[in-house]
């Protein structure tokens, strides 16, 4: 049975962030210098990463000693997403942003562009006034929220978005965390 084009990316992103080595050494193969060793920095600080079953608006849940965020995985070969499209897309992203708010977590979109070279991942976040806890307010600031629309639907734009090598990298920063 072929897994969908999803599938593929949430296993990548899975794989990457666990610092599985092949998949490293694959991603880094189009990479810059500095985005090579930012992915590098997971195969000695990997999170465990734990594929969600069922449908609740979550793909994968990355955990480590310090950080920990459900992530929503999207893949598209257009560098536009817009939620609009599909009504189910905006639903999904309210019961994570509401779940989220409740337990004082980030909600991470990870946007996987098709057929790029470099880093193709970009990170976001969705929009929210409520400030979180520690370091998940810390990252909250720092991630590019998703923009809204005047009738609340969703966007993502690839080029707007965090790197997902300089995300590893800003999380692997300790000296960002002292006061």
């Amino acid at each position: 049975m072929a897994s969908s084009t999803g599938n593929v990316y949430e296993r990548e992103l899975k794989y990457l962030l666990s610092g599985d080595p092949k998949t490293i050494t694959k991603m880094i193969k189009t990479c810059s210098e500095d985005e090579s060793r930012s992915y590098s920095l997971m195969l000695n600080d990997p999170f465990l990463v734990v594929r969600a079953a069922g449908s609740l608006g979550v793909d994968l849940v990355a955990l480590r000693w310090d950080f920990s965020f459900p992530i929503e995985v999207k893949s598209s070969a257009e560098e536009t997403m817009h939620f609009s499209r599909n009504p189910r897309l905006t639903e999904q992203a309210a019961k994570m942003k509401e779940s989220c708010c409740r337990s004082n977590l980030l909600p991470i979109y990870a946007f996987r562009l098709k057929s790029v070279r470099g880093d193709p991942w970009r990170i976001f976040t969705i929009p929210t006034e409520d400030e979180l806890r520690g370091r998940n307010e810390l990252l909250r600031q720092r991630i590019p929220k998703m923009d809204v629309t005047g009738n609340g639907n969703y966007i993502m734009r690839w080029e707007e978005g965090m790197k997902l090598c300089d995300l590893i990298s800003y999380m692997s920063d300790d000296i960002i965390f002292e006061d």
